[in-house]
This record gives structure tokens, C-alpha cells and sequence, in this order.
């Protein structure tokens, strides 16, 4: 059975239910994100401290994104969250070029995890509003990206506070999103 008849079969079901892991370091973005999906006010968005869960109506899916806070302290908590991962949405702040090396750790870390194995990756270059913003493709080779062998990814520019670049995101979670359930 192809991807494609696959994914007919899901949209044909009602709600098909798809967890989304929403990671990254702290002020990414992540939150603001998560609530430009959800149609949500996006003015007054505060850290994270634990976990913020929407479910999120997406091209005949009910997408369940769970939003992980990404302060240092939290980081090691992450593993709680890997079981049942469909995706993993990986956001970076394009503008904080500073802290390159500290989010491609944290990405080749998560990549190496066994409950998230094959599962695919959407890594959201996000904060491209920003005149300081780094490309996605200087991203992507600075985080050697291209190395990734053992699942599908995608990296999209995006600014969450716009809006611009989510939606071509989500439609890449949605044509992916059996990947691991194959």
C-alpha cells in the first residue's frame, strides 16, 4: 500500500488523531507558534514553563501539539514527552545566531532518541521577519542537515508572529504524517 492511498484512507476517517511534538530552546518562538495555529491572540505570550497542548484542526486531522518549554532546566524532561510521537516540530530562532550551536545539539540529541526514531521532522526556521534573521538554507547547512538519512525532514522559513511560512509547514505535517504509523 503507497503513501498516497495511505493518507486517502486517513482522510477518509473522521479526526484521524496525530501527536505532534513542538520543541526547541527558549524564545524560539514555539509558543507563539502554537497559538498562530490555533487562531489564538498571539500579543501577550509568556515562557513556558511546563506544557502547553492544542488540538488543532488540520486537512481532515486532528493535530494534538504538545508545546514543551525549552529552558535549560526543562530540556531533560523532554523524554517524558517522546511516546506515540507521530511528527516532531523542531523550532529555531533564525535571528539568535549566537545560539546556532547550542539548538543543533539539542536537534542531533533528539534525532538520536529511540522513541522518536523515523519520526519525521518539520524544523521551523522561525523569526524571518527579523533583518537579522539567517536563511533557512545557512541553517540547514550550518546544522548539517543534510546528513539526516534515517527519516524525512523539511526546514521552512517562517515568522510565527506573522504568520507567514506556518501554513506551508503544516501542510508538510500533513502530507508526512504516516510516516512512522507505515
Amino acid at each position: 500500500m503507497g503513501l498516497l492511498s495511505i493518507l486517502r484512507k486517513l482522510k477518509s476517517a473522521p479526526d484521524q488523531e496525530v501527536r505532534i511534538l513542538l520543541l526547541g530552546l527558549d524564545n524560539a518562538g514555539k509558543t507563539t507558534l502554537l497559538k498562530q495555529l490555533a487562531s489564538e491572540d498571539i500579543s501577550h505570550i509568556t515562557p513556558t514553563q511546563g506544557f502547553n497542548i492544542k488540538s488543532v484542526q488540520s486537512q481532515g486531522f486532528k493535530l494534538n501539539v504538545w508545546d514543551i518549554g525549552g529552558q535549560r532546566k526543562i530540556r531533560p524532561y523532554w523524554r517524558n514527552y517522546f511516546e506515540n510521537t507521530d511528527i516532531l516540530i523542531y523550532v529555531i530562532d533564525s535571528a539568535d545566531r549566537k545560539r546556532f550551536e547550542e539548538t543543533g545539539q539539542e536537534l542531533a540529541e533528539l534525532l538520536e532518541e529511540e522513541k522518536l526514531s523515523c519520526a519525521p521532522v518539520l524544523i521551523f526556521a522561525n523569526k524571518q521577519d527579523l533583518l537579522t534573521a539567517a536563511p533557512a538554507s545557512e541553517i540547514a547547512e550550518g546544522l548539517n542537515l543534510h546528513t539526516i538519512r534515517d527519516r524525512v525532514w523539511q526546514i521552512q522559513s517562517c515568522s510565527a508572529l506573522t504568520g507567514e511560512g506556518v501554513q506551508d509547514g503544516m501542510n508538510w505535517v500533513c502530507k508526512n504524517v504516516n510516516a512512522k504509523k507505515k
